[in-house]
């Protein structure tokens, strides 16, 4: 063995014994990281500092970001185990078909629900094309395998088990949404919402304030599936594909809630989930009474427990 390899696995050795000893900490910082990283180019472009885009790099984002965090974490603190029960989280489609008739279409109503509200309907609805049903379906697909997917194997799959043994099911679920939102941030400097070189930046800045209330409250639907399905990440990730669908493919045909891409646009969208969302998330917590449909001794909160013990503490950090 080289003096360079004899450096190099005591290195390792220590990179691992943080890991494990912070394994919340270590998770977001990663999450964050890979996917700010990785959208840097994409954003520097936007406000035409860089040359090129690197337009694939951003739409990665959420498996570089979230999911390779979650994957690289499960396997430190469980090794190919704690890697395998990651992965069959988002597998688990056992559930009962209820919760289906709730996430696919409960979800999308909701959100037409929440921009009817807010704007009333618009005078000739549109007649509902095979097309536009086409449509819906191929951009579902879509979001479910690029966005719902990769973020709720780590803000699911990894991070929110343990944030709920640390902080108590509510608790842990608003310090997630918390964190969740603020992933967001850089984002907002991009068209995709709302923000770019010629923005009002203080009218972004309100929007974000906006979105991270709507996705903190938003958090607690997503937590009572995940905890009252046993823990399924691909429930919750069909969930995250059923919210986000309808503002790609019905919205734009149905309702004036502002110009694609624009700030304005941007906040009255937030605003009207915020309503709908808002409001259940407030009633599940007054039904559940803050426990959010989740038992320590349930399948959901056996996801803390790393399938190999580490023979480093860990302080849930």
């Amino acid at each position: 063995m080289t003096m360079s390899a004899l450096r190099t696995k005591p290195a390792q050795n220590r990179l691992a014994t943080v890991l494990r000893r912070y394994p919340l900490t270590s998770f977001f910082v990663l999450a964050y990281a890979f996917s700010w990283l990785v959208s840097l180019p994409y954003i520097l472009s936007v406000w035409e500092v860089a040359p090129d885009s690197f337009i694939a790099g951003f739409m990665l984002k959420q498996w570089i970001g979230p999911a390779l965090a979650a994957m690289v974490m499960a396997t430190v603190m469980g090794g190919q185990p704690g890697l395998r029960e990651l992965r069959s989280r988002g597998r688990d489609w056992r559930v009962a078909w209820p919760w289906y008739v709730a996430v696919l279409l409960g979800a999308p109503l909701l959100v037409l629900a929440g921009v009817l509200l807010l704007f009333g309907a618009p005078d000739d609805l549109p007649s509902v094309k095979p097309e536009v049903v086409g449509s819906y379906l191929g951009y579902f697909v879509l979001v479910f395998i690029a966005v719902g997917l990769p973020e709720e194997l780590g803000w699911r799959g990894f991070a929110l088990p343990r944030l709920q043994t640390r902080f108590g099911p509510l608790g842990g679920t608003l310090v997630l949404g918390l964190l969740w939102a603020g992933w967001h941030l850089p984002f907002f400097l991009t068209p995709d919402h709302g923000g770019g070189p010629h923005t009002d930046l203080s009218a972004v800045a309100a929007n974000f304030g906006l979105f991270a209330v709507m996705v903190v409250l938003m958090t607690i639907p997503f937590s009572f599936v995940f905890n009252r399905t046993g823990g399924s990440v691909f429930m919750t990730a069909l969930l995250h594909a059923a919210i986000d669908t309808p503002q790609l493919v019905w919205l734009p045909l149905l309702l004036p809630v502002g110009a694609a891409n624009s700030t304005s646009g941007e906040g009255r969208l937030d605003l009207a989930l915020l309503l709908t969302f808002g409001a259940v998330a407030l009633l599940i917590v007054a039904l559940t009474r803050g426990r959010l449909g989740w038992d320590r001794g349930t399948k959901a909160a056996a996801a803390e427990t790393d399938p190999r013990p580490s023979a480093t503490p860990r302080a849930h950090r």
